[in-house]
Order: structure tokens, then sequence, then C-alpha cells
């Protein structure tokens, strides 16, 4: 007797279930070259270019973030939580630089908030595809005292 298998194909994402972390990551792997090439100038407000110094190496990182602006500073969505590697940084250091719209500031005082109560910050896109990938937090990074 022989048997007949369908092809295995990979699963899809269920409503209401988070998509797989790795083929996010993979995505983001494909992209992100582009991205900052176009981050944080004012022909794409919707990413920024945080600058930040490695926790333990000391070297200097450029990580491309969706960012939005506030009277006092920026919202940044963490769409992983706080255990990406620019978030632990930006935490061990207290700060970094934000390059937003052609512009540099200086960030201190990275407090995480619930992106529920970020949402207002950002438009109808922002807001589905953060409901849509389940972003929980984000982070609020206030502009530098001296930079204002």
């Amino acid at each position: 007797m022989s048997t007949t298998h369908a092809p295995v194909s990979a699963p899809s994402t269920a409503p209401g279930e988070r998509p797989s972390p790795s083929g996010i990551r993979r995505a983001a792997r494909l992209f992100n070259p582009l991205i900052m090439r176009l981050a944080g100038t004012r022909w794409f407000p919707l990413y920024a270019i945080l600058e930040h110094r490695g926790r333990r190496s000391g070297r200097p990182f450029r990580t491309p973030v969706v960012a939005r602006r506030q009277a006092d500073g920026f919202i940044v969505p963490m769409p992983w939580g706080e255990g990406t590697d620019w978030f632990r940084n930006v935490r061990a250091a207290g700060g970094g630089r934000i390059q937003w719209q052609g512009r540099r500031y200086d960030v201190a005082d990275p407090q995480v908030i619930d992106m529920a109560h970020a949402m207002a910050t950002f438009g109808p896109f922002e807001r589905a595809f953060a409901s849509r990938f389940h972003v929980r937090q984000a982070v609020h990074l206030r502009i530098a005292a001296a930079a204002r």
C-alpha cells in the first residue's frame, strides 16, 4: 500500500495570533539596508535612526526604528519588548541620540509605556500595524534639556 503525502506548507498566522518573530526578523534583514538609507530624513518621517552604544562593548550602533515626535521627545514602539539590544543599550546608558527628519536630538530618560497609551500619537496605518503585530510596549525618550 502506498501512502501519498500532501506538501507541507508553512503554517499561516491565524487571526489574533502573533506572526512568527523569525519571519519578521528575516523581513527586517531584507529591508533594513533600504530603510537605513531613508530613515531619519525629511522624506521618510516614519523612521528615525537611533544611535546608541553597546552596553558591554562600547561600540556605536545605528538602529532604524519607527518613531513619532512629541512635544517633549519621541515615542518608539518596541515590537520585541524590553529584550532588544537597542533598548537595553539605551536604558543602560540613560539615553542616546535620534536622527529624525534630518535633525539630531540627544534623548534621555527612557520610560517604558503601554502601547495602548501611545496609540494616539500614531496615524491609522501605524495603529493598524501595532495592533496586527501585537505590539504591547513603547519607549518614551525625552529630548535632553541641553538640546531643547
